[in-house]
C-alpha cells in the first residue's frame, strides 16, 4: 500500500518473526548471548521467559539459523501436547518413526537409542520449545525426564524452554521443583528504551529499503515508545497503521496525531499522559522557570 510511496522493498513492519529483521539491541544480544555461552556448556536446561511481543519466538529462529550447522535442532512451535504427543513430535523432529501403540516408556526407551546415535555422529541434540508456558504439569515432568538421559560424560540432549512470565510461575509451584532446578541459565527479555525503539524503527525501514530523512518526530516517537511500551510487536503495529495513515495524507513526517490515531485502533496500545503531548515550547518554559527557582532568582 505505502511502499512505492516510501521507496520500500518490503514491508517494514511485519508481525511474523522475520531472521533478516534481527537486530543485535541490548536485551536480544543479551539473550542470545546467554543461549550460545549454555549450549556450548553442555549440560541443563535453558529457559528465555518475557511478555508477549518481546521477540523470543525471533530469538528462537535466530538461534535455529545461526547454529544449524553445529546442533541437531529439534523444534516445537505448538506444545499443547499430552506426554506421549510430545514425544511422538520430538522423535519425528529427530527422524524417529514411532509406532501409534507405543507407551511413553517404551518412547523414551526409543528417543534415548535415537539420542545416543545422534551424538555419536557429533552433533550435539537441542530441543527448543517455544510458548513453553502452554505445556501441562504432565508434559513437564515428561521433558524433564527426557532431560535427565545422558552419557558418563554428557547430556544427551540440551532442552530450551521459551515462555512467557506464566512460565516462571508455573516453574515455582513446589511440584515442579525438580525441573525448576535443572535450569542452569535463565535470561528474562525486557521491553525497549526510548532510544531502542529510535533503533529498532530506523533498523527496520533501513532493512526494507527506506533511503529518506526521518519519518518519526521526537514527539511522535516518545508517545510511540509510550503507547506501545517498548514492545517490539506493539510498536510494529503501530507503526505499520502510522505509515499507512501519512500515506494516506501525503506526507511525509508522522506526526503525533497520526500516532495517536493508530493507538486508537489498537486494543493493546494504551494513550500516554497529557505530559508526553505538551508543547515542547511550553516544556521547555517550565524548564526555564524551574531552573530560575533553583538559582534563586525567582522568590
Amino acid at each position: 500500500m505505502y511502499l512505492d510511496y516510501f521507496g520500500l522493498q518490503h514491508p517494514p513492519f511485519g508481525l511474523t518473526p522475520n531472521t533478516g529483521f534481527y537486530q543485535s539491541l541490548q536485551p536480544h544480544q543479551e539473550a542470545n548471548d546467554v543461549l550460545q555461552v549454555a549450549l556450548s556448556e553442555g549440560e541443563g536446561f535453558i529457559k528465555v521467559s518475557g511478555e508477549v511481543g518481546t521477540g523470543k519466538t525471533l530469538l528462537c529462529r535466530k538461534l535455529l539459523v545461526d547454529l544449524e550447522q553445529s546442533y541437531r535442532f529439534a523444534y516445537l512451535p505448538n506444545p499443547t501436547l499430552s506426554p506421549l504427543q510430545l514425544y511422538h513430535a520430538i522423535a519425528m523432529e529427530l527422524g524417529l518413526e514411532l509406532a501409534a501403540e507405543d507407551n511413553p516408556h517404551t518412547l523414551l526407551d526409543q528417543l534415548h537409542r535415537r539420542l545416543i546415535a545422534l551424538v555419536s555422529e557429533g552433533r550435539p541434540v537441542v530441543l527448543l520449545i517455544d510458548e513453553a508456558q502452554a505445556l501441562s504439569d504432565e508434559s513437564l515432568e515428561a521433558i524433564r525426564l527426557l532431560g535427565n538421559l545422558e552419557t558418563e560424560q554428557r547430556k544427551l540432549i540440551q532442552i530450551v524452554l521459551f515462555g512467557q512470565p506464566e512460565l516462571d510461575q508455573r516453574l515455582a509451584k513446589e511440584q515442579l521443583r525438580q525441573l525448576r532446578q535443572r535450569i542452569t541459565f535463565s535470561y528474562s527479555l525486557r521491553p525497549l528504551n526510548r532510544d531502542e525503539v529510535a533503533s529498532y524503527l530506523q533498523h527496520r525501514l533501513h532493512v526494507a529499503g527506506y533511503r529518506g530523512g526521518a519519518i518519526f518526530t521526537a514527539r511522535s516517537l516518545a508517545v510511540l515508545t509510550k503507547a506501545s511500551r517498548g514492545i517490539p510487536r506493539l510498536i510494529n503495529v503501530l507503526a505499520h497503521k502510522a505509515l499507512m495513515l501519512c500515506f494516506g495524507e501525503g506526507q511525509k513526517v508522522i506526526s503525533v496525531k497520526m500516532i495517536k490515531q493508530a493507538i486508537s485502533d489498537t486494543e493493546d496500545a494504551t494513550l500516554p499522559p497529557r505530559s508526553v503531548l505538551l508543547p515542547l515550547s511550553l516544556l521547555c518554559g517550565a524548564a526555564a522557570v524551574a531552573s530560575a527557582l533553583a538559582m534563586g532568582v525567582l522568590r
